[in-house]
């Protein structure tokens, strides 16, 4: 696979992960899908791991990247597309850092668990607690409020961990794809650069 290919299919597998994390993160915030308990979330939700780091940070290293298996290159002539190239392994170096702020909360987050509500009679603020639950699938049901918060929590959380390791994964391949792109070129012959150049323009 050339570096213009490469470069086009991580853009294009970015693209859908950004969004992913960022629905994951918004869903977070309401937990249960209910806008009433948004008041007792805990700091990883609103540290927005999944809206900033794996999600809108990682929407520039994406289109870059699209961009740089595009059509074209750097304006009339060809420079074998090294320019894009620059551009995308510089962006990929920005959301590899961002998908390792998604990877480095979604872990603490998923370590810590969620807050809950362990007696629903007095509805104290501390009565509000968290707990190691993780590896212990039998203490899920004390948590009453809000409902089914352990699994929400584990299901979106485990989302971006996944998707920002895998995130980080491409970034770094981009990175060195890049890097190949800058030096060596795109692979593609000269003859169908023009053409796709004239299609372009």
């Amino acid at each position: 696979m050339c570096t213009g290919k490469c470069s086009r299919f991580i853009g294009l597998a970015l693209l859908p992960m950004a969004f992913i994390c960022i629905i994951a993160n918004v869903l977070l915030i309401f937990p249960n899908g209910e806008t009433k308990w948004t008041d007792h979330i805990t700091m990883q939700v609103w540290l927005m791991a999944g809206v900033g780091g794996a999600g809108l940070f990682m929407l520039c290293p994406s289109c870059n990247a699209i961009r740089a298996g595009g059509k074209g290159c750097c304006g009339k002539g060809c420079c074998g597309n090294r320019c894009r190239m620059l551009r995308s392994m510089i962006s990929s170096i920005f959301g590899g850092l961002g998908s390792f702020y998604c990877l480095a909360v979604s872990g603490t987050a998923l370590n810590d668990g969620p807050l809950c509500n362990f007696n629903n009679q007095t509805g104290k603020a501390s009565d509000w607690v968290r707990y190691n639950y993780l590896f212990n699938q039998s203490s899920w049901d004390l948590c009453i409020q809000p409902p089914n918060i352990v699994l929400w929590h584990i299901v979106l959380f485990s989302m971006l961990l996944g998707l920002g390791a895998i995130e980080f994964v491409l970034c770094a391949i981009q990175i060195v794809n890049g890097l190949m792109g800058i030096m060596c070129g795109d692979c593609r012959k000269k003859g169908n650069v023009s053409k796709l150049s004239r299609a372009q323009f």
